[in-house]
């Protein structure tokens, strides 16, 4: 990867992790009120600070080779090994609990401890994911996806504005365009996207 095309992953990637620390801040006293399905607040943000916690997990396990090649072959692994939805409802609350008293501080001190971490490493590094091997620079378009359509859900909960900053946006429409297009999904997508014809019901790239 150029550097210049790192750097901007990385841009994307910090990006979206501040935006998650506001909008998180924002649930201060309500982090038992209902936000996502069955998730409180709390829930919620337990479940989105592992798209950071996940990056330096797997900074800290060298991969030998090379096992998954594209940000949309992660998201194809992951959903196939998803299993039980219960199971991952439940990491989520058990997230949300290991951040204790105060969430909102909590995710303040792991953002700076995990940007701090990528800062410092190379998008050729081979990193041990829930996957598989993947090249750093491949696994953190799916982190930054992850940050940013959770805070869009924690700003919905929050009535917060969805004020997406301008990288992590980009980032993830673009990993948005590729799973789109890997699911057959790409007509409808930008028909729906230029005003043209409303989305299926249920529609969903993933």
């Amino acid at each position: 990867m150029a550097p210049e095309s790192w750097a901007i992953t990385t841009d994307a990637f910090e990006q979206a992790a501040h935006w998650f620390v506001r909008t998180a801040a924002r649930g201060d006293g309500r982090w038992d009120s209902p936000a996502l399905d069955l998730w409180t607040v709390r829930d919620l943000v337990g479940h989105t600070s592992r798209a950071l916690l996940t990056v330096e997990a797997c900074l800290g396990r060298e991969a030998a080779i090379v096992d998954v090649d594209t940000p949309e072959d992660y998201f194809r692994r992951a959903l196939a090994a998803i299993g039980d939805p219960g199971a991952v409802a439940q990491r989520g609350r058990d997230a949300g609990v290991a951040l204790g008293p105060d969430p909102g501080d909590s995710v303040a001190e792991i953002a700076t401890r995990v940007l701090a971490t990528v800062r410092v490493a190379s998008g050729d590094d081979l990193v041990t994911t829930p996957v598989g091997g993947m090249r750093l620079r491949d696994y953190l378009p799916t982190r930054i996806f992850e940050l940013t359509v959770h805070t869009c859900d924690l700003a919905m909960a929050l009535d917060e504005p969805l004020d997406v900053p301008a990288a992590a946006a980009v980032a993830s429409v673009h990993l948005l365009g590729a799973l789109a297009f890997r699911a057959g999904q790409a007509g409808p997508l930008l028909l729906a996207a230029t005003g043209r014809t409303p989305l299926p019901t249920g529609f969903t790239v993933l």
